[in-house]
This record gives structure tokens, sequence and C-alpha cells, in this order.
């Protein structure tokens, strides 16, 4: 039985988050959905981070085991068939087979995101659900500053959501950069080997605060030591948000 990696990019918009969920819409019943259709298998695919609601991916990645030995292109193809005809905001951009141990989940080494602010006076248009809009600017130097007390390996209670199920909070950060491109987007980037529940988008409302001049990386790092979800500011939004590598 032929084991099949996918590179997956998907507008998280319209879904209730990566993992399959009776009722609502999720990037992960879409794809299985799509390759029922095409192979006529009941397959389940295993992704390599669980996406929340309106998080974005750019380079998700999963696999998927197939009865048939299928060509790598048909099954990019058909998938992405399936998925257009069903008018899903998801596409496959890569098939690859690989090994029977891989896993896309527990083979992963680091995973890295991307969390876009727009600031500008006139609303989000064209990036609407697909960056964090503030009407004023942000001072990114300072956000990335007090971003480096973060990095490292700590107990991030603050910083995960009351819902996460990772049984230690307790992981290691190997990057948080704030930068601004040459249009003054203003960028976040994470890595790291695995993340907590809502981590990435509790730093994202937190150094928001820094960016406004409303805290300083002396408060972030109270924060930290706090140990309190409660010290935390407020959770950024969700279309900021992107999945863009994992690294094997």
């Amino acid at each position: 039985m032929p084991r099949y990696r996918l590179l997956i990019e998907y507008d998280g918009t319209g879904y209730a988050g990566w993992q399959r969920q009776d009722g609502p819409a999720s990037v992960q019943g879409a794809i299985e959905a799509a390759i029922k259709g095409f192979s006529g298998e009941e397959v389940g695919i295993r992704g390599a981070g669980r996406t929340d609601t309106g998080v974005h991916a750019r380079g998700q990645v999963a696999h998927v085991d197939l009865a048939r030995d299928w060509p790598v292109e048909t099954v990019r193809n058909a998938i992405n068939a399936h998925l257009g005809m069903a008018r899903e905001t998801v596409a496959v951009l890569e098939a690859e087979k690989v090994a029977d141990d891989f896993d896309a989940r527990f083979s992963a080494t680091k995973r890295h995101y991307l969390y876009r602010y727009i600031c500008r006076p006139a609303p989000l248009v064209l990036e609407r659900d697909r960056a964090w809009w503030l009407a004023r600017p942000l001072d990114a130097q300072a956000m990335h500053d007090a971003a480096q007390a973060l990095v490292g390996r700590h107990d991030f209670t603050t910083f995960r959501s009351v819902h996460c199920q990772s049984r230690s909070p307790v992981k290691t950060l190997d990057r948080l950069d704030v930068s601004v491109n040459a249009d003054g987007t203003i960028e976040l980037r994470a890595s790291a080997q695995s993340f907590l529940h809502n981590q990435i988008r509790s730093f994202a409302g937190t150094l928001k605060l820094v960016g406004q001049g409303k805290w300083s990386r002396a408060d972030v790092e109270t924060a930290l030591q706090a140990r309190d979800r409660s010290a935390c500011g407020a959770v950024a939004p969700p279309g900021g948000l992107y999945f863009m590598q994992v690294d094997y």
C-alpha cells in the first residue's frame, strides 16, 4: 500500500480549521472527499499541523495511504480536479511517494508560520481575512526586540489557549522575528518543532501592544513569567496567520 506525501495550500476563510469535524467544513474533510471522488477509497489523511478556523496555509503537509499504486501526477491532478468541482479553496501543490514510516505529523522536525499586519487608514478589501488590519502604524523594531524575550525554551502557559490539549506548556521557540516588507506589510515569523494551541496568535496580539507603545519588552517578559493566560494580550484574528512550511 503506497504512501503519498501531499504539499497543500489553502485559503482557510471558509473552513472550521484543518481537522475533520461533524458538520462544519474542514480542509481535511475536503481533501478526503476529493480522494474518494477519484479513487473510490474512504481514507483518513494526517496533517503536520491542525490550523484553526480561518487560518491559511501555503505549505501544509499531509500523508495518505492508497490501495492502488497511482502515479504521483495523477494523485495531485485528480485531487485538485475534485476539489475544483466542489469549489473548495484548497489545492495540492505536490504529491510524492514516501517510505512507509514517514508520518506528516510525527516525522516533522520544525514548523514555520507567518503572521501579517497591514497598517493603513483605509480598511482592507483585497487583503480582507488575509491580514490583520490596523488603522495606525506599529513600531516593528520595538516588536522585534520584545519578541526576542520569547525565544528559547519556556513555559508558555500565558500564550496558549485554555483548550490546548498539549500535555506540557513547555516548548522551545527557535525563531520569532518581526520585519517590514517593501510594501509596508509587517511580518511576524515563528519557527519551532511544535506549537501550542493559539500560541502564535497570542504572540501576535501581545506584540501588537508593543508596536502601539502600550507595552514594553519588560511587560512581555512579565507576561511570560506569569504563566497565567489572563496576562496575555488579546489573541490576534486568524486571517493573518499562515502555515508556511514543514521541515523533515
